[in-house]
């Protein structure tokens, strides 16, 4: 099934290529296509905002990237595609919960967000945390060693 997804606007800060590490002190400003300025209204009451991206630079090779080790690190166990947060996805998607520095009417500015500069937003949600936080989670030990240095 194709399905269709537009751009809510554009990613604009000054990381120009993917880095494993370090993404937690970025600034990010997520500039909102014109038809969308007003959007944001009522989000200045957040702390937090979920920000969906499309990862246009990323390409995914079935063959390359169906099963991997994460970023391509030896100290990592193979495993799937969707085990990992890894940019080279079948669809290209990602989502990063973010901390919010400023709204205005046509922009939103972040912290922490992984994504490069001219990275196409398709949606940005509150945080919520009943939804977006399990208290139960349990991810496996890799994925601490993995994400040590990444925020």
């Amino acid at each position: 099934m194709d399905i269709k997804i537009t751009s809510i606007g554009t990613v604009s800060n000054r990381v120009s290529e993917k880095k494993d590490v370090s993404w937690g002190e970025d600034i990010s400003q997520i500039i909102l296509d014109e038809k969308y300025r007003g959007g944001l209204s009522g989000l200045e009451d957040f702390s937090h905002a979920v920000i969906v991206y499309y990862l246009d630079k990323a390409n995914f090779d079935i063959e390359k990237h169906l099963t991997r080790k994460p970023q391509n690190r030896e100290d990592m166990p193979l495993v799937g595609i969707f085990s990992q947060r890894a940019k080279d996805r079948p669809n290209r998607l990602a989502m990063t919960a973010v901390s919010i520095v400023s709204v205005e009417e046509d922009r939103l500015t972040v912290r922490g967000l992984d994504a490069i500069d001219s990275t196409p937003v398709i949606d940005i949600k509150p945080y919520y945390p009943m939804y977006d936080c399990k208290n139960d989670a349990r991810v496996p030990e890799w994925v601490e060693r993995l994400m040590e240095h990444y925020f």
